[in-house]
């Protein structure tokens, strides 16, 4: 893999002695310059590649638009002229958004103190040159949330605070502090701080019919769940996740969100997805069955086969079946409640999910789900097997191994579920292996090392013979290679 970088100035001195010493054109000098670096094992994803002029006088030093554009926009800001400063905030935004490398080059020359200037000056009351300016901001740290700083977050926090009201304003402060949270703990750590999340949660409740603002929310209250920021051993996604619900009443906010979409299955996905994020302990699984979330569940699952959406379109979609995917991992984070599992069962979340599956083989993100749902119903819970294998759950997750023997997940997923199946329920070993388990299981134990663990205790479990090595006896000398 790529990891060298190089400046964009090392890249345009390439071209450039490609067509004054070797007589290339703009083009193939352009290509060449490419090829070479990548040869070498540089990663060019920052740098941007376009083709210089040339004059009778020879190479012209590239022109990049997005530089121009930002200084530009620094003199606007400098003289305090609002629209000056709007028309450059447009480009500047318009070139931000052509590509990532542009983006990382306007960050190189100093972008972000100047739209972060622009922002301050549209804050005294232009909400037009405002908007352009959070436009403008996220953009550029799309990617790169490192950029900000102690006053932009702060900033973000009082925008979102004073333009509450205001629709378009709050669903661009939104994107602004998604960005800035993406694979970045530190700047989690200081929006929460800051005060944040009753800002995230009320602008659901307060544009509850805006579509936009609603997702928006949803994806930044999600971000603040995650632990995805590599450079940080302990992050604070699971406080995050008890404060969303205990002290903003965000379990409530998501769940009474759904009535306003039932037609927009785009939405629900995201409000289910983020209700997934924040099942993360017992009493707030109880709490989700008790505010009729698992109702919304199992009625978005029951209706997504044939549902017509407001534009007349069928629900057969990819935004349907993301939909889908994301109702399936709310149902099985839930169901690390032993007392919900019953409840789902109860409600015919078994007999759903496994119709789901079967509407939706040949999506592999669902087979994964509905096996992962379908595997947290049946742990510690033989009556429950029994109504997964009468509706068909273990044929279903056989043909979905069939169907997918190269995605890892799938298989894997699919084998804790056989597993969980039969551990405390011999008796529907026999059925299971008449469809033909072992020879799946034993093809993905072959195919995917992720699954050899659980391959072996769902091969185990179903009676067939699996050679267990015992790696450590407990005496003295060293651990078997």
């Amino acid at each position: 893999m790529a990891s060298k970088r190089i400046a964009q100035e090392t890249f345009d001195a390439a071209v450039r002695e490609n067509i004054e010493e070797f007589d290339m054109g703009p083009e193939e000098a352009v290509k060449e310059a490419v090829e070479q670096f990548e040869s070498q094992g540089v990663d060019l994803s920052n740098i941007v590649k376009i083709t210089p002029k040339v004059s009778a006088e020879g190479a012209q030093e590239p022109v990049h638009e997005v530089l121009q554009a930002l200084g530009d926009l620094q003199e606007a800001v400098a003289s305090s002229c609002a629209q000056a400063v709007s028309t450059h905030l447009s480009r500047f935004c318009d070139q931000c958004k052509q590509d990532k490398a542009c983006r990382f080059l306007a960050a190189q020359k100093g972008a972000y103190p100047i739209i972060l200037a622009a922002c301050k000056l549209a804050m005294a009351g232009d909400q037009g040159l405002l908007l352009q300016a959070l436009s403008a901001l996220s953009a550029l740290i799309s990617g790169q949330p490192d950029l900000l700083d102690t006053q932009g977050l702060q900033l973000l926090v009082d925008t979102l605070a004073r333009h509450s009201g205001e629709a378009t304003l709050t669903c661009s402060g939104l994107r602004c502090v998604r960005h800035a949270c993406l694979k970045h703990e530190q700047n989690r750590q200081g929006l929460v701080k800051a005060g944040v999340l009753p800002l995230l949660t009320n602008a659901i409740v307060r544009h509850g019919q805006q579509p936009d603002v609603v997702r928006e929310a949803c994806l930044a209250l999600r971000i603040m769940t995650f632990d995805d920021d590599i450079r940080v051993p302990f992050g604070h996604a699971h406080d995050h996740a008890k404060m969303i619900v205990q002290e903003n009443r965000g379990l409530k906010v998501l769940i009474e969100a759904t009535r306003a979409f039932t037609d927009n299955p785009t939405v629900l996905g995201d409000l289910c997805g983020t209700l997934s994020r924040l099942a993360v302990r017992n009493e707030f699984c109880q709490e989700i069955v008790d505010l009729g979330g698992l109702s919304v569940l199992v009625t978005l699952l029951a209706d997504c086969h044939n549902h017509q959406g407001r534009d007349g379109g069928d629900w057969a979609s990819p935004s349907v079946q993301d939909l889908v995917k994301q109702v399936l991992s709310a149902l099985g984070a839930i169901a690390g409640n032993d007392d919900v599992k019953d409840a789902i069962v109860r409600a015919g979340g078994a007999e759903s999910i496994v119709a789901a599956m079967t509407r939706h083989l040949a999506s592999p993100q669902v087979c994964e789900q509905s096996c992962a749902a379908l595997c947290m119903l049946a742990l510690r819970k033989p009556e429950n097997s029994q109504v997964i294998m009468e509706g068909g759950g273990a044929l279903a997750a056989l043909r979905a191994m069939r169907a997918h023997p190269q995605v890892s997940s799938v298989q894997k997923q699919a084998c804790m579920l056989i597993r969980n199946l039969v551990a405390r329920s011999q008796a529907f070993s026999k059925p299971i292996l008449d469809l033909g388990a072992e020879a799946l299981i034993t093809q993905a134990r072959t195919a995917h090392p992720d699954c050899e663990d659980v391959a072996k205790a769902a091969l185990r479990d179903l009676g067939c013979h699996v050679e267990l090595r015992e790696l450590w006896t407990g005496q003295k000398n060293d651990l078997a290679p």
